[in-house]
């Protein structure tokens, strides 16, 4: 017998969201083949993964925020800061040392360009670099940074009209994902803060009885089985679609955010597809995927010697050595601070969704 449709009561009392982590996953690895993988990978279209983070980033910070003003009334900005800052930072921080101190010791500290970029990878401006540099893939983290900065705060100001908080979120949130769509025609890189916002749209609506009942079918199993078929078809047909639509990919990324808001729907309901997502080897890379996203350069560099060009077999061995420097990371590093943030963070409402990115890592 199937399982029945989620309810909105058992939607508030989930501590945590296990699908979450085989998507984590699946996007990092999306990412490092489309990479490293070849013109097989280049047009299966694996980069528009970092999307998928950026949605679940909005989804999973917005729900922990609400989550926190539903149980105490209040959301501590400290306590947000902190625990991110001891997420993200040190990770970060020791991989972007690691690199410097090997392309230093490689003599490529200043034609590489990292001598250049370095300042801005120091303030979390790493959007703005070109993303040719050994530490490149960290563009998403300058997005995401910023976002943790001002999403609390505006979520916070908007607590302050009290009973009208949802109202005044739910109009907030489209207005500023249609304005940074229009804004994307001299800045591309706000389409990317629409992606998360769409996150947000989705933690805001799922949150309120009324917008749960309207997404709710999407939970029954019939349901599930046909978004995530008619999210395979997009994924695998990004391409042709971009083509379609002008060739840019401004309209893409924000039809793609939709897409990944309807499956985030889905698959938090409880059937195969969860179980598929939630299995032990999805759940061990999925929450590894943050270092294992930031260390996929560093793992190519070690294919390089063996495997110039990109190819599946480059893509398969820079996974599996990302996977084993994430694996040291995630024991020694990530663990550790994150432990550490939360009791700094003195009690205040844990990461239960998390961890993350992400890229979004979130």
């Amino acid at each position: 017998m199937p399982p029945p449709m989620l309810t909105h009561d058992r939607y508030l009392a989930l501590t945590r969201l296990p699908a979450l982590d085989g998507l984590r996953a699946l996007a990092a690895l999306a990412v490092v083949f489309f990479h490293h993988g070849g013109p097989v990978f280049d047009r299966l279209q694996g980069w528009i993964g970092v999307q998928l983070f950026f949605t679940l980033s909005g989804f999973l910070i917005t729900t922990l925020l609400l989550r926190e003003e539903r149980d105490t009334g209040r959301i501590s900005l400290r306590g947000f800061y902190l625990r991110r800052t001891f997420r993200i930072m040190p990770v970060y921080f020791l991989l972007l040392g690691l690199t410097t101190l090997f392309v230093t010791l490689g003599g490529r500290f200043t034609s590489s360009r990292l001598a250049e970029a370095l300042p801005l990878y120091l303030v979390f401006c790493n959007e703005l670099v070109d993303y040719n540099t050994p530490f490149g893939i960290s563009w998403t983290l300058g997005v995401e940074e910023k976002f943790y900065l001002v999403w609390p705060v505006l979520f916070l100001l908007t607590a302050a009209v009290g009973v009208k908080a949802t109202g005044c979120r739910l109009l907030l949130v489209p207005a500023a994902i249609a304005g940074l769509l229009l804004a994307a025609e001299w800045s591309p890189l706000t389409v990317h803060y629409a992606s998360i916002l769409v996150g947000c749209l989705l933690a805001l609506v799922l949150h309120h009885p009324t917008g749960f009942a309207i997404l709710r079918p999407l939970t029954h199993p019939a349901a599930i089985a046909l978004v995530v078929a008619g999210f395979l078809v997009l994924q695998f047909n990004i391409g042709p679609l971009r083509t379609l639509l002008g060739g840019g990919w401004t309209l893409v990324v924000p039809l793609y955010a939709v897409a990944v808001a309807l499956l985030l729907t889905a698959v938090i309901a409880p059937g195969p597809v969860q179980r598929a997502l939630s299995c032990k080897p999805m759940a061990f890379v999925g929450k590894r995927s943050y270092s294992l996203y930031l260390s996929q350069s560093m793992a190519a560099s070690v294919m390089s010697p063996l495997v110039p060009e990109p190819s599946t077999i480059k893509a398969l061995g820079a996974s599996l050595i990302a996977l084993g420097i994430a694996c040291l990371l995630y024991r020694w590093v990530e663990t550790p601070a994150i432990r550490y943030g939360r009791r700094l963070a003195d009690g205040g409402t844990t990461d239960r969704f998390l961890p993350m990115k992400q890229p979004g890592h979130s």
